[in-house]
């Protein structure tokens, strides 16, 4: 069974930094993409990063560019995010993600989410 498995989260101070890790097992994880979601409490699951599986190209959003960066390491079959210089905004549940199409049918798999919490 595909599992991702998010870590890392936790309570850190405004201008901090938390690097978040997801532990994937259960298909051929050098062969997807990989991303990550967050969701604040009350707001719409928000796409913040993407790396592709071939050529390691990445994808951050315009509301996380420039501090957070996203990684990933084959033989450990994980993902990682890079969060620096953190904002109270940038609280929420953290989320990894794997969505493919195969054979006309779309595939996608959550983690169960890391809490990151910025105070002020």
């Amino acid at each position: 069974d595909v599992q991702l498995q998010a870590s890392g989260g936790g309570l850190v101070q405004a201008g901090g930094s938390l690097r978040l890790s997801c532990a994937a097992s259960g298909f051929n994880f050098a062969g997807h993409n990989i991303a990550w979601f967050r969701q604040a409490p009350g707001k719409a699951r928000e796409g913040i990063s993407c790396i592709s599986s071939t050529d390691g190209n990445t994808y951050v959003a315009a509301s996380v560019e420039g501090r957070f960066s996203i990684s990933r390491d084959n033989a450990k079959n994980t993902v990682y995010l890079q969060m620096n210089s953190l904002k109270p905004e940038d609280t929420a549940v953290y989320y990894c993600n794997l969505a493919y199409r195969r054979w006309n049918k779309d595939y996608n798999y959550w983690g169960q989410g890391t809490l990151v919490t910025v105070s002020s």
